[in-house]
């Protein structure tokens, strides 16, 4: 294992090693399967399906809530339906966007990612810090922002570790729904007042990205709190809304840490003198990658294909609704070049395997992946 260092590494200054032909093996087969099939990578009918039903879901749930429910049981479920609607809404409808992957069409593109500053994110710091900074440099200790959780968590076997992380396997589950919380209204204030979200410095937000911003946070607190105060108590405003994050902060981490804080997956740290990874980028998307319950519709139509995150790093621009066919071909290239492919065959398999992860991360001698 490498030496544990606090020291942030410049992503600037870190590089990759040479391709070594399995990315434009890959790249031409992938092409060739959208030529012979016919398809569109992004614009597809069934996306645009998808999203209505996704947004239904989540429009009928809030209004419920709002203005149906009149015991806690039917608070509760509708409360609990809702953080699941947010989920699906970040992970299939936002994240698409997000990615460029929903359609050919820059203006549609930001409007679907639009989507999460209504939810009390912010799209513009999520682009900077997820596309940019975690599908450059996935699970690279330092740099990788998804797997620095602070103090309270050990993810990576280069992290420093305290006596109480031995315990982290049980009570991390309960901290990832105050994520929501935390990009709500802390991240996007802080990038926007002092530039900076995380140890990652933010550039100044101007123009019509500012614009967004604002209108999003503003809508976002609207519905969140201004609507629901004029019709109800302000403790169970507070309350239900705590419910719903809180959940929709459970699931979405879940799922994002099914993909890297797992066993099979590889952590690195890039060399103190060279700053260089060892493998190429291609690569390392893929051994510091697990898939999960690839052979489960309704994991894949709930997570927006995050479930085969191997093919969504490698290629993010292509709709998600691909990424089962495309599986194949990446597993089968990957053997060929013989590149390490991981795939939890179920999700309660993956959720064991984080468990594992976080205790072994907790234990006194955790070995690097």
């Amino acid at each position: 294992m490498s030496d544990i260092s606090s020291a942030q590494p410049d992503p600037k200054l870190v590089k990759f090693a040479r391709c070594d032909g399995f990315m434009p093996a890959l790249r031409e087969r992938v092409d060739a399967y959208f030529v012979q099939t016919n398809l569109a990578k992004r614009d597809n009918p069934q996306m645009y399906v998808k999203t209505a039903v996704i947004l239904t879901w989540l429009v009928a749930s809030y209004a419920g809530l709002v203005f149906w429910a009149t015991t806690w049981p039917q608070a509760l479920a509708l409360a609990v339906s809702l953080s699941f609607a947010m989920s699906a809404v970040g992970f299939n409808i936002m994240h698409d966007g997000g990615h460029g992957a929903y359609s050919r069409f820059p203006l549609i593109n930001r409007m679907m990612a639009f989507t999460l500053d209504l939810l009390g994110g912010s799209s513009h710091f999520w682009k900077k810090k997820h596309n940019v900074i975690h599908h450059s440099y996935t699970n690279v200790t330092g740099i990788d922002d998804d797997i620095e959780v602070g103090p309270l968590g050990r993810l990576s076997p280069h992290q420093r570790r305290f006596g109480f992380h031995r315990f982290q396997h049980f009570y991390l589950w309960f901290l990832y729904g105050f994520i929501t919380f935390k990009w709500q209204f802390y991240d996007d204030t802080a990038g926007l007042i002092i530039g900076r979200v995380g140890d990652m410095k933010m550039p100044p937000v101007k123009n019509w990205d500012l614009v967004f911003m604002l209108v999003g946070k503003f809508t976002f607190l609207t519905l969140t709190f201004g609507l629901p105060l004029y019709l109800h108590d302000w403790h169970q405003v507070v309350l239900w809304f705590f419910v719903a994050s809180f959940g929709q902060g459970v699931v979405m981490s879940v799922v994002f840490q099914l993909a890297h804080c797992v066993e099979p997956a590889e952590f690195y740290k890039p060399d103190a003198d060279s700053m260089r990874i060892e493998n190429s980028w291609a690569v390392h998307q893929v051994i510091t990658t697990v898939d999960f319950a690839q052979e489960s519709r309704l994991v894949s139509w709930f997570t927006g294909g995050l479930n085969f995150q191997i093919e969504h790093h490698l290629f993010p621009q292509i709709c998600h609704l691909h990424y089962p066919a495309l599986a194949k071909i990446v597993e089968q290239t990957a053997a060929e070049f013989g590149v390490p492919y991981h795939s939890h065959p179920t999700m309660r398999s993956a959720v064991k395997s984080h468990f594992l992860w976080l205790r072994r991360m907790g234990r006194p001698v955790a070995v690097s992946a």
